[in-house]
């Protein structure tokens, strides 16, 4: 039921929240788009990792269409939007970690990952370490070479629409 003043979304449509989970390094913030038949489902769900200078709301044109089906989750990286920092620690490192954390603590087992710009390093290391949990790699404007593999495709901003991004990341 909707608190007062707010308006009930339709129940076709994916909800769009906010939330903190605990990492490594404090609090991890995203963005997430939860599917109109509510909670967790069977479907395969979707990780999102920002570039240098954006933060997760960058993915926020993606989730409706994205998350019609099946849970996404646009992080805000450490030191970025209202995610606490990594002291110490290296940008791709880090991103690579609070991506293992919110794994483990979600227990999700399969997963596919949306990254943009210099994020495209830490989702090809994330699908070196965590290889059978990886679906799907999407890589949007990768700043660095990208090995050719059944698992990855790359695409430029341009071609990187919402209902491009639903046939690449189709469950």
């Amino acid at each position: 039921m909707p608190r007062p003043g707010q308006q009930q979304e339709p129940a076709s449509q994916p909800r769009l929240r906010r939330a903190y989970y605990d990492c490594r390094y404090g609090q991890l913030h995203l963005h997430n788009a939860i599917p109109p038949g509510g909670g967790f489902d069977e479907l395969t769900s979707v990780i999102c990792l920002h570039g240098q200078g954006e933060a997760g709301q960058v993915f926020l044109p993606a989730l409706p269409v994205l998350g019609a089906r099946r849970s996404v989750y646009a992080f805000d990286l450490p030191g970025t939007g209202g995610t606490d920092p990594a002291p110490g620690v290296p940008a791709g490192d880090a991103a690579v970690h609070v991506a293992c954390d919110f794994l483990d603590n979600m227990r999700i087992r399969s997963v596919d990952v949306l990254a943009r710009g210099t994020s495209a390093a830490a989702a090809l290391r994330l699908l070196e370490e965590r290889g059978a949990a990886i679906r799907r790699v999407v890589l949007v404007d990768a700043s660095t070479v990208v090995p050719a593999g059944p698992k990855l495709a790359v695409l430029t901003s341009a071609d990187a629409t919402p209902q491009r991004l639903v046939e690449l990341l189709a469950p």
